[in-house]
């Protein structure tokens, strides 16, 4: 069990204390590299040298990013191509506005690919950047469903990911993070949260939970998010992030169901502040608790990593759905 002297700081961040070089990263795809600008933010403040990564939706190919390793390119504000999709690139530009001590405008890129050659791309990742630690960051609450949840949202590109960074040698990284953001999101992709906090209560039970702390739009780390944020919706006004719209309405303080873009139309939100909350894990109890996740290890594309869960789920008596009581 990780323990702390106190509650003076988040368990999640005093993991962090003896890293020197941490990578967080996106877990989910899309703008999820963005769930992990706060804590990015919070680790740089702190001295560390901070690396931001994401498994991209963009196609890479069609842009003039640099090959690092096969499915990795290195993303930085003059990347061209891609102009109508490309969240990695935001970022960076927004980065090398800000000139931040001890994080680059550079985010590291993965192509959508299967676990066997993500892991391959992490590995590479993590020699050049010689890593102390890994965060592994999802934008909303996905990526710890075991496998026998009423839903699991949309778990293919969080497994990826999880599958991938839990596979590395052990001497790479050595220590291993999950950070979720953004609780309650996925219930339109059919998750149940009354089945996330009782995983929550497994890894607790497990010595692996590590708590959980708000990122308040009063702290520098929520005021830049939201800048951030808000940048990235401007550069992607026809197809924002509902994700981390959600988010960054619920630190802004707003409540219930608050229109922040046309792409919410016909549904209804509930944006509150538990949406603001960082949940922390160990990465490596989050990847045994999963039921299904070594049957990906050597999948080789998406699509494969997809077929394996939908056969999965059809031989799986689900948990059967839970209102939360409260």
């Amino acid at each position: 069990m990780t323990t702390a002297p106190g509650l003076g700081e988040p368990l999640l961040l005093a993991r962090l204390a003896g890293a020197r070089r941490v990578l967080v990263a996106g877990a989910g795809g899309g703008f999820d590299v963005y769930a992990g600008l706060p804590l990015a933010l919070a680790l740089a403040a702190r001295g560390k040298e901070v690396h931001l990564a994401n498994l991209s939706f963009t196609y890479l190919g069609g842009t003039d990013a640099a090959l690092a390793a096969p499915h990795l390119y290195r993303v930085t504000p003059d990347t061209a191509g891609e102009d109508g999709y490309f969240p990695e690139r935001a970022l960076a530009r927004w980065l090398a506005g800000r000139g931040l001590a001890g994080l680059a405008p550079v985010v590291w890129s993965l192509e959508k690919v299967g676990v066997r050659p993500a892991r391959a791309a992490y590995e590479a990742l993590a020699t050049t950047l010689a890593l102390d630690a890994i965060v592994l960051c999802d934008g909303g609450t996905d990526l710890l469903m075991r496998g026998d949840e009423a839903g699991l949202g949309t778990p293919a590109e969080d497994m990826i990911s999880l599958g991938a960074v839990a596979a590395l040698p052990p001497a790479l990284a050595p220590t291993r993070l999950v950070a979720c953001i953004g609780f309650g999101i996925d219930t339109f992709h059919g998750v149940c949260h009354a089945h996330f906090l009782e995983n929550v209560a497994a890894l607790e039970r497990a010595g692996a939970y590590l708590g959980a702390f708000s990122v308040p739009r009063a702290t520098a780390e929520g005021a830049a998010f939201l800048d951030a944020v808000a940048a990235a919706q401007a550069a992607h006004a026809p197809r924002p992030s509902i994700v981390n719209g959600s988010i960054a309405a619920a630190v802004e303080g707003h409540f219930g169901d608050v229109r922040f873009t046309a792409r919410t139309a016909g549904s209804e939100l509930f944006i509150n502040p538990l949406m603001g909350l960082y949940f922390g894990f160990e990465l490596d109890a989050v990847a045994r608790a999963s039921l299904y996740l070594d049957q990906l290890a050597a999948t080789e594309s998406v699509w494969q990593v997809t077929a394996f869960i939908e056969a999965f789920r059809k031989g799986v008596t689900a948990r059967p759905w839970r209102a939360l009581p409260h």
